[in-house]
């Protein structure tokens, strides 16, 4: 008979680079509910000469890649075993980790996530579930967006939940399915251009709000071939590299300017992948922060009702819900949704490593 409590570590490393997320949560499941508790949560943040790799691997060929695997699991190792060890938890489960994603090519079978390797298990001396990603896409999916399934479960009073990270994703209920796909670029590019004005980052939106829009750069955004393409889909770092960046540096307009340009073709997007106009929607992630980007979005959105969480909830969320796709993966129930990514079926993804 399986458990009716778990007691984990999800941990979460997203493509806007700011750091290792951590969440220590437990979760509990009663008459096929499931509730969850955020205990301890943290990010850690990257060493800056650290970032400038991660965002320059996907050039990588083979050989570095193997070290950098190397690299980062035992980095990750150390990270979550401070945490442990700074918080004194005790009797894990497990540690849920997505790891790094490096490279991300369905169309072409690949997906790489960094950190997964099985050393993780002795690094931590706890037991690991991760790699989350590899089989969906051996199945003829997208390997994401993963967190749908959690959505579904965790937050069922909403109609759409909505990451603003280093990409958008939304995920609802269609029917008798759960639909999500990739919406857009949104902290890739912002942090970009905010880096550029000496920045980490654009607190509020204060920097693109101080912008003009260039309409064409606008148009010739939102005529990008992926917005046309039908779900399921998803992004990788490669899509802003090949072929938001190239786009956007062909305009002789401010940084600002491209920002606040950027604002509001996120916000198009957003409004354009929402099939019903109605409704309560979850927002969370970094974005969530970028008053005016929320506010350009409630502007194409007026009868959306938007909610942003408490803190915990809103930058730990998708480390809640790796803790939740681990526990699932050890109960041998579905984690992965054959409705989002495009797989042939329903499965339970994911690699066990013991200690």
């Amino acid at each position: 008979m399986s458990k009716e409590s778990y007691n984990v570590i999800g941990v979460m490393s997203g493509t806007s680079l700011d750091g290792i997320d951590l969440a220590h949560v437990g979760f509990e499941i009663s008459d096929g509910k499931w509730s969850f508790d955020i205990r301890e949560s943290e990010t850690v943040a990257y060493d800056p000469e650290f970032v400038e790799t991660l965002r320059s691997a996907v050039t990588f060929g083979d050989t570095e890649l193997e070290k950098l695997n190397s690299a980062y699991t035992l980095l990750l190792g150390k990270v979550i075993g401070n945490f442990i060890a700074k918080h004194e938890i005790q009797n894990l489960d497990a540690v849920c980790s997505h790891g790094h994603t490096i490279l991300h090519q369905p169309r072409h079978g690949i997906t790489l996530q960094i950190g997964n390797l099985p050393e993780i298990a002795k690094l931590t001396k706890q037991k690991v579930v991760c790699d989350f990603r590899i089989e969906d896409v051996r199945l003829g999916g997208q390997g994401a967006p993963l967190v749908p399934i959690g959505d579904r479960i965790l937050f069922p009073e909403f109609d759409y939940c909505l990451n603003l990270g280093g990409f958008s994703n939304v995920s609802f209920e269609y029917g008798r399915d759960r639909m999500a796909f990739d919406i857009s670029p949104v902290n890739t590019v912002l942090n970009f251009y905010a880096n550029r004005l000496g920045f980490d980052f654009d607190d509020k939106g204060r920097l693109a709000e101080s912008g003009n829009i260039e309409y064409e750069l606008l148009y010739e955004l939102n005529a990008l071939d992926f917005y046309g393409q039908p779900y399921p889909k998803s992004l990788g770092f490669e899509f802003v590299r090949e072929s938001v960046l190239p786009v956007m540096e062909r305009f002789a307009v401010s940084d600002s300017d491209k920002m606040r340009t950027f604002c509001e073709h996120i916000a198009v997007q957003t409004a354009s992948a929402l099939q019903k106009k109605t409704g309560k929607m979850l927002v969370t992630g970094g974005g969530a922060y970028n008053d005016f980007l929320i506010s350009r979005i409630q502007e194409h959105l007026p009868q959306i009702k938007i909610e942003i969480p408490d803190a915990r909830i809103l930058e730990f969320k998708e480390a809640l819900i790796f803790g939740l796709l681990g526990v699932l993966k050890m109960r041998g129930e579905i984690n992965v949704l054959a409705s989002v990514t495009g797989a042939k079926h329903d499965h339970s993804s994911g690699k066990i490593y013991d200690s």
